[in-house]
């Protein structure tokens, strides 16, 4: 299965209290602006070392003031629970960046077909 498949029937989030304290006080990243990185260009992993009793996802994204995220969640009755999220670290910086680059190259290679 595709990983954008896991995630195509999300109807929102099911945040625990827990997780978005501990996001905020370990990350400095706030339940609300994570949620954005679903927004534009997300990029979907299946987290299969953690994956044992229910599939993980990771995903990396951009906020709407162009931070970019790594989020660990899983999918829960329709529902995204966020497991962990923080900052990407330099090589998913690069890699990410990478990727959205080649979309864009992609795009454009298209429009001049």
């Amino acid at each position: 299965m595709d990983t954008p498949d896991l995630v195509s029937d999300v109807e929102g989030f099911d945040w625990d209290e827990g997780n978005k304290e501990k996001n905020w006080i370990k990350h400095g990243v706030h339940w609300k602006e994570s949620e954005e990185i679903f927004n534009d260009e997300p990029v979907y992993f299946l987290d299969q070392k953690h994956s044992v009793d229910e599939k993980r996802i990771r995903v990396h994204g951009t906020t709407s003031k162009g931070r970019l995220l790594a989020m660990i969640f899983t999918v829960r009755q329709q529902r995204v629970r966020v497991i962990s999220v923080r900052d990407q670290n330099k090589k998913e910086r690069v890699r990410y960046k990478a990727y959205i680059n080649s979309l864009k190259d992609n795009h454009e290679k298209t429009k001049k077909t």
